[in-house]
């Protein structure tokens, strides 16, 4: 038995084929998009590898009261996330000399699959809503036992405040849901 193990292991070891033939890697078809298929999503590009995100969001400035977003590709390519469609076609009309941009179904096969791979996390940029400071100072006051020094005419505004956009809100989920009624 010993014998025979030993002529055994003396076999010429075989090679195994590799499963994956990385040296004639090809890149894959190309990826395709509608033009109305997320179409709130435009391509910025050709802009110097130093920019940081302050500096694309300072160009796009006048879409961040409406909604505005950045996700990065790489140093010199991100994609510009709007409010909507119509608000891409805005940018897209835009000229800047320090870049560039384009419809999402006229970017690279490296972009497009970025932002098909990543779509559900591409929604478009939605405003951020009023916020008030009244519940966080209620809060710290009550546990760290002090007394406000906040007047009351200053506690009613910020409550008139608070009521007012709770209003807005209300009456917003009002018109939408007869806008919806009205199809």
């Amino acid at each position: 038995c010993v014998a025979m193990s030993l002529k055994e292991g003396r076999k010429k070891p075989s090679i195994q084929e590799p499963r994956f033939d990385y040296y004639n890697w090809t890149p894959d078809e190309e990826v395709e998009l509608r033009d109305d298929e997320l179409s709130h999503i435009v391509e910025i590009y050709d802009f110097p590898s130093e920019f940081k995100t302050e500096d694309l969001i300072r160009a796009f400035s006048s879409f961040q009261c409406k909604g505005f977003d950045i996700n990065w590709i790489d140093d010199t390519h991100a994609l510009g996330l709007f409010s909507s469609p119509i608000a891409a076609q805005d940018a897209l009309r835009m000229k800047n000399p320090m870049m560039k941009v384009r419809p999402l179904s006229e970017s690279s096969n490296a972009t497009k699959a970025k932002a098909r791979s990543c779509s559900d996390y591409l929604l478009p940029a939605k405003e951020r809503p009023q916020t008030s400071a009244a519940l966080a100072r209620r809060l710290v006051i009550g546990a760290l036992g002090v007394t406000s020094n906040q007047t009351r005419e200053e506690r009613e505004a910020e409550r008139n405040k608070l009521r007012q956009a709770r209003e807005q809100k209300h009456l917003d989920v009002k018109q939408r849901e007869d806008a919806r009624e009205d199809r």
